[in-house]
């Protein structure tokens, strides 16, 4: 036991100087798209035909986060357009609010799948939901019509605010669907911003 403990003694304080000895660098890379070629960026305020309550929020957080790694990035929030601007329509917008280019988005929001979850003794009974959702972002030329860019983000959800009303009654009952739903706003706006944002990595120097 003696030996054993002398031998892992030795080996830790081998590891200990190798440790200290070795040398890390912290490597940056940029954004792989970097928008301050693509102003003035218009963004329409995104579609969301299931959760139009949603719909600003998302906008909102797109915006936010797209701007973290780029600096200073001239954009100019829309209206919504109600569905998908056709070509011409595009090409109206950027005319009136000097847009080189426009961003376009739409999400869609399941409805919450309940699972109610009742104790033996039937005294108590715990109500969760989860929601599924995605938001596609696309990036176009009003000019020429092209896409320059696009992401998609995928998730599921729990959700809270459900009760029960009666015996098969279950029901949302959050009263702030933007607080609910936070978190998968959240989760959906990191995904489809990934290739707007720089990155890191620790590398060691030989």
């Amino acid at each position: 036991m003696a030996r054993m403990r002398s031998a892992l003694l030795c080996l830790g304080a081998l590891l200990s100087t190798a440790c200290a000895g070795a040398r890390y660098e912290t490597v940056t890379y940029p954004p792989r798209v970097d928008l301050r070629p693509h102003e003035m960026i218009g963004v329409i305020e995104f579609d969301s035909p299931d959760q139009h309550d949603l719909a600003a929020l998302v906008t909102a957080r797109f915006m936010e986060s797209a701007r973290t790694d780029q600096g200073v990035v001239r954009m100019v929030s829309l209206r919504s357009e109600g569905r998908r601007p056709d070509a011409a329509r595009l090409r109206q917008l950027a005319a009136e609010h000097g847009l080189r280019t426009i961003v376009v988005g739409n999400l869609r929001v399941s409805r919450v799948r309940p699972s109610v979850s009742v104790s033996e003794s039937l005294s108590s009974a715990s109500v969760s939901g989860a929601v599924e959702a995605t938001l596609t972002v696309e990036m176009i030329e009003p000019d020429t019509g092209a896409s320059l860019w696009s992401a998609s983000g995928r998730t599921r959800e729990s959700v809270g605010g459900l009760s029960v009303q009666g015996v098969k009654n279950v029901d949302f009952g959050a009263t702030d669907p933007k607080a609910a739903y936070t978190e998968m706003v959240d989760t959906l706006v990191n995904q489809v911003t990934r290739d707007l944002h720089g990155s890191w990595e620790r590398r060691r120097v030989s």
